[in-house]
């Protein structure tokens, strides 16, 4: 009867496999799927040969075990059956608990393309943490500024030389008019998002209280969107 059983377990392991039109399954396997399976596979033999050996076994607990295998494995199958529509949903739910301006990757369907999403701070602003030319910095999201604007510290840490700037650009901010001067970064990178040659403005010292992420960058992207208490860029 234990001969039986077990071969009603393989055939249906094996029917749930076809009927899910995966011809092609094995070969579309990459090496971690690959050496999991085998695995499991090595891991059920050991199991079977000492159910055969029926040493410490009787024929209702190899029902039960069976049983409890099989559902493991339908279990499993379906998981990976499912795994794109599960992953969409762990996005989601990873977008709900991430702090605010903390990047999320978000799935597209167009091949090539990035996404990413940030939270709404408690303000009511949109800060994403990103990196210019290479360091990890803070920029607030401002479609009404026409560039890129860094503060002269957060600009000194980028690499660049403050001290033989000339600040000839007026600048109009929450405390009034300032001067910046005009430079071009090397890079300015949102999670997976890279833009090159960037251009942007260094505000005289003191004078700007965050980085400013402007549409010299946001220009650039294929889009973005605002959503409620979300910000969408894509590239």
């Amino acid at each position: 009867m234990l001969k039986w059983l077990l071969l009603a377990f393989i055939v249906l392991a094996g029917l749930l496999l076809f009927f899910r039109g995966d011809v092609q399954f094995l070969s579309e396997m990459g090496t971690l799927e690959i050496i999991i399976l085998a695995g499991g596979l090595l891991l059920i033999a050991i199991y079977l040969m000492v159910l055969l050996s029926g040493e410490r076994t009787n024929a209702l607990q190899a029902v039960r075990y069976l049983l409890i295998w099989a559902a493991v494995g339908i279990g499993l199958i379906a998981l990976y059956s499912y795994r794109e529509e599960l992953s969409g949903v762990a996005t989601r739910v990873a977008g709900e608990l991430v702090p605010p301006g903390q990047i999320v990757d978000v799935g597209t369907e167009d091949e090539g393309q990035r996404a990413v999403r940030v939270r709404r701070r408690l303000d009511g602003h949109f800060a994403v943490r990103g990196s210019v030319n290479g360091q990890a910095m803070t920029l607030l999201v401002d479609t009404g500024a026409s560039t890129v604007v860094l503060k002269s510290t957060e600009a000194e840490r980028a690499g660049i030389d403050t001290g033989g700037l000339a600040y000839t650009v007026a600048v109009r901010t929450a405390n009034g008019t300032t001067y910046a001067a005009p430079v071009r970064l090397r890079s300015v990178a949102i999670g997976p998002l890279v833009v090159d040659n960037v251009d942007a403005l260094v505000s005289q010292p003191g004078s700007l209280n965050e980085n400013l992420l402007g549409m010299s960058f946001l220009r650039r992207l294929r889009s973005y969107e605002f959503s409620k208490d979300f910000l969408t860029l894509r590239g």
